[in-house]
């Protein structure tokens, strides 16, 4: 039952950046374009995420509670060490919504308000996958000290270096990226899909310097992140996989096969992921020293495994066909 909980908590991860993370991404595109075509950015974007943007954060949910319940140590070590970065992710989550719903439904819909809650959405929108990404890497960046003696080392430096933060950037890029991929599907006027094309390229030309950011930290803080993606077979694979699918991806685009570019775009996402996670498992946080916080050594008894496994699968026979549904309901009615 540990290999069913640890497959849901990876499927919650991916899920979630895929998910929330394009619904990030639009923000992040709406920050980049011109006052002229704001309005009409923001039309498609609610057409491709107003109805469903708070569901995407269940996976999120998902992804917390496994760790607590499962892994508790983990997330406690985690939660403690890296609680600035936290905090200030979940405190852009709260702000992104509140300034979504707020700028949506308002009664009054006064122009200094208005302001005020676009100013807030699009900054949260950079802020929030930004420190995403910044925990990520602290994660695996070997800062975190469990021995730390002064407040720098134990709270600021596990997440404030070069590696993490390159981590963060790149994270911001590859959520936009994303955005701009699922907008060009959503748009139905001519002159938005180059636009959304043009959105695209940009972003992934910064997604692949922000990339080769995170492999200068890392050497420049001797974390071999190159050796763990190029020097075993499954990551080097997901690699060259995630190459091909960007190829493929744009030539879909070309060819006027927007909806199948999603595919390519998610799929290239994941293999990223994998390349990186693979090396790693099935230990989830690399300490300062050498040691490490495992998966199948730092869980929870085998009995609260069990039952936390068992109320997933449970679980997930409710909630995946309503999720999918709710997709569904929403797709059929913005064709009418």
């Amino acid at each position: 039952m540990l290999t069913v909980v640890i497959l849901f908590l990876f499927f919650a991860i991916v899920l979630y950046f895929l998910l929330g993370g394009a619904d990030f991404g639009a923000g992040i595109i709406e920050l980049f374009t011109s006052d002229r075509n704001k309005s009409r950015t923001r039309k498609t974007m609610y057409q491709a995420i107003g109805p469903i943007w708070e569901a995407n954060h269940m996976w999120l949910i998902i992804a917390v509670v496994i760790l607590f319940v499962g892994f508790p140590t983990i997330y406690s070590q985690l939660c403690i060490s890296l609680h600035i970065p936290l905090l200030i992710m979940l405190m852009g989550i709260i702000a992104r919504g509140t300034a979504f719903s707020f700028r949506n439904y308002d009664a009054v819909k006064d122009e200094k308000t208005q302001a005020l809650y676009n100013h807030i959405f699009v900054y949260s929108s950079v802020i929030t996958p930004l420190f995403l990404g910044i925990t990520a890497g602290s994660a695996i960046s070997g800062q975190i000290d469990f021995n730390a003696h002064d407040y720098l080392s134990a709270y600021i430096f596990s997440w404030f270096n070069w590696f993490s933060i390159a981590v963060g950037f790149f994270t911001v890029a590859l959520c936009g990226f994303l955005a701009a991929i699922y907008l060009i599907g959503e748009a139905d006027n001519p002159t938005d899909v180059q636009r959304f094309i043009k959105k695209a390229k940009a972003l992934n030309i910064a997604a692949f310097v922000c990339g080769s950011l995170v492999f200068i930290a890392a050497e420049v803080q001797k974390i071999h992140l190159a050796h763990w993606i190029f020097g075993n077979t499954i990551s080097l694979v997901a690699v060259i996989a995630a190459f091909v699918s960007l190829i493929a991806l744009w030539i879909t685009i070309v060819k006027g096969r927007r909806m199948i570019a999603r595919i390519f775009a998610a799929f290239q996402v994941t293999m990223i992921l994998l390349s990186v996670g693979y090396r790693h498992f099935p230990n989830f946080i690399i300490l300062k020293g050498g040691q490490n916080m495992s998966l199948l050594a730092d869980h929870a008894s085998a009995k609260t495994i069990d039952d936390l496994g068992v109320a997933l699968l449970i679980g997930s026979l409710f909630i995946l066909p309503a999720l999918f549904y709710l997709y569904y309901s929403f797709k059929e009615r913005s064709r009418y």
